[in-house]
């Protein structure tokens, strides 16, 4: 899949601490694809980091041409955003 990163995502990639292969593989391989506000989409899945369970969330607006990443983040609230199958 063919996407951007914008420079906010880069900033919070790195802020947050998440290594851009995690962001890559996530694009191509996401545990679940959600609607969120607007046009955006969750590409997620979970990740163990320091013996916990996370929820990694790349917010991505795939209406664009390639579609671009947004924003990313963690989170340990799996219950809130994780959709069962």
């Amino acid at each position: 899949m063919m996407f951007n990163i914008s420079a906010h995502a880069r900033r919070e990639m790195l802020r947050r601490g998440i290594p851009e292969a995690w962001v890559r593989d996530i694009m191509e391989n996401p545990g679940q694809i959600v609607p969120v506000r607007g046009e955006k989409k969750a590409y997620q899945s979970l990740r163990d980091l320091k013996g916990k369970k996370y929820l990694v969330r790349v917010i991505v607006a795939d209406d664009k041409d390639p579609c671009v990443v947004v924003t990313v983040y963690l989170t340990s609230k799996i219950a809130k955003y994780w959709r069962p199958t």
